[in-house]
């Protein structure tokens, strides 16, 4: 399977933000580092994602108040964008219904940050396998690449391996892996974790964090 491009809107308070991973914080907003904050609505790189036939991206809404924001964009293109921030077995479908071609879930998973394998089974069957994402997105740790939620903020009980995603991969269609400690920094990607997701998955996987030039895009 050939490697492709695929963007994204990162929304934060209603607007499209490239934030540096983990400076995200509940408690603390002066902690917040962003590289790039668009004075464009999020409708408008949906439309320009739209017109230039880019399949598989995604919307994902960082806290509170990126709602509307999601949904404009969502509504400029219509099955061609995923969505993921605050998904639940209660709102998936009412996402779904707005025209996403796909919901990305990650803590609801994890309650008190450890894996829940019956809510995944319950998303799974209510939206079905192939409208599902599992955001995996991790911090490396001394064990491996633990994956991490709450906006990266907290870590979960689980490492990334082989069999674990073999697991998971029985009931979704994709996964979506941030490299949270090299996400926004513009430094280049975790290539290790890219080898090791290429290696491991048996389904599609979205690598984002770091990229810093094509170079990064070609060896993804």
């Amino acid at each position: 399977m050939h490697s492709q491009f695929r963007p994204c809107i990162d929304l934060h308070n209603g607007q499209v933000k490239q934030i540096v991973g983990g400076t995200l914080h509940d408690t603390d907003a002066g902690q917040l580092h962003t590289n790039f904050v668009s004075a464009e609505p999020a409708a408008y790189y949906a439309r320009l994602y739209r017109e230039h036939q880019l399949q598989g991206g995604h919307v994902i809404m960082l806290g509170p108040g990126n709602q509307q924001a999601a949904a404009e964009a969502l509504a400029a293109y219509p099955d061609g964008l995923q969505v993921g921030g605050g998904i639940t077995v209660d709102n998936a479908c009412e996402w779904i219904g707005r025209g996403a071609s796909k919901v990305i879930v990650t803590s609801w998973l994890f309650p008190d940050a450890r894996f829940d394998r019956a809510r995944l089974l319950q998303l799974a069957e209510r939206v079905g396998r192939d409208r599902l994402v599992v955001d995996l997105s991790c911090r490396r740790r001394d064990a491996g690449w633990v994956v991490a939620m709450n906006r990266w903020q907290t870590l979960t009980d689980v490492t990334l391996d082989r069999e674990w995603l073999a697991e998971i991969a029985q009931h979704c269609s994709e996964f979506l892996v941030h490299a949270a400690d090299v996400e926004g920094l513009c430094r280049g990607i975790d290539r290790k974790l890219v080898a090791a997701l290429a290696e491991w998955s048996p389904i599609p996987v979205t690598y984002a964090g770091g990229a810093s030039s094509l170079d990064d895009l070609a060896l993804v």
